[in-house]
């Protein structure tokens, strides 16, 4: 990936940001209160759901709209729920499956904090994957700014009448103060391609670091 595809999205620039990262082609940054938020009554679900289906034309064009929404139902779903524990951006990834038929597949990013009791930052993320239940596959990383681990889990969460599995690839990564840890989080339900998406959480957050690398604003101290 060449330096020009990157975007720099304002938050980054915003006073108090501890962290940053970057995301490869195919990922758009959602509202994260609209995408995850529950409307209550007949009127906020509607409304809600026209403002889905914008979205999803939005990323996907016209004739992928609906198989957008029913492939994004169970991760929405979890969104929900990671809404109300710490997450601060959330993104769609939309790609073609070139080793496949080539129809689309979708994911969905989310980057968020998680409290945690001092112990050294190794230890730290050892923890964390130890914790994940069922996990399917779990490993140590020695990232740029610091140690992190990674589990990949697939589960089969119920929307609606129906299951669907779902494969979440999960990356802990401890802020320099061992306080807290940053959470990295890829769910999709291409479950089949487990190791694409291991690959591009694993270099995702190859790309996380808690110092600013962006060149100061003329004026800043």
């Amino acid at each position: 990936m060449s330096s020009d595809t990157f975007v720099i999205d304002p938050s980054a620039r915003m006073p108090g940001a501890d962290i940053w990262f970057a995301l490869p082609a195919g990922f758009m940054p959602v509202p994260l209160p609209g995408f995850a938020a529950v409307e209550e009554g007949p009127a906020g679900t509607e409304r809600q759901e026209r403002s889905l289906e914008a979205l999803a034309t939005m990323l996907t064009g016209p004739e992928n709209t609906q198989r957008f929404l029913e492939l994004l139902a169970p991760v929405r779903r979890l969104t929900q729920m990671l809404a109300y524990s710490g997450v601060i951006h959330c993104a769609v990834g939309a790609h073609r499956d070139d080793e496949g038929d080539g129809g689309l597949l979708l994911s969905l990013f989310t980057i968020g904090w998680q409290e945690a009791s001092w112990a050294p930052r190794g230890v730290m993320a050892a923890r964390a994957a130890a914790a994940m239940a069922d996990a399917s596959h779990v490993e140590t990383l020695e990232l740029p700014c610091g140690p992190a681990s990674l589990v990949e889990t697939c589960s089969s969460p119920q929307v609606g009448r129906t299951r669907q599995e779902l494969l979440q690839v999960v990356a802990y990564v401890p802020f320099p103060d061992a306080r807290k840890l940053a959470i990295l989080t890829l769910s999709t339900t291409a479950v089949h391609r487990s190791d694409h998406y291991r690959n591009l959480l694993r270099e995702t957050a190859r790309m996380v670091t808690f110092e600013n690398p962006l060149p100061m604003d003329h004026g800043e101290a």
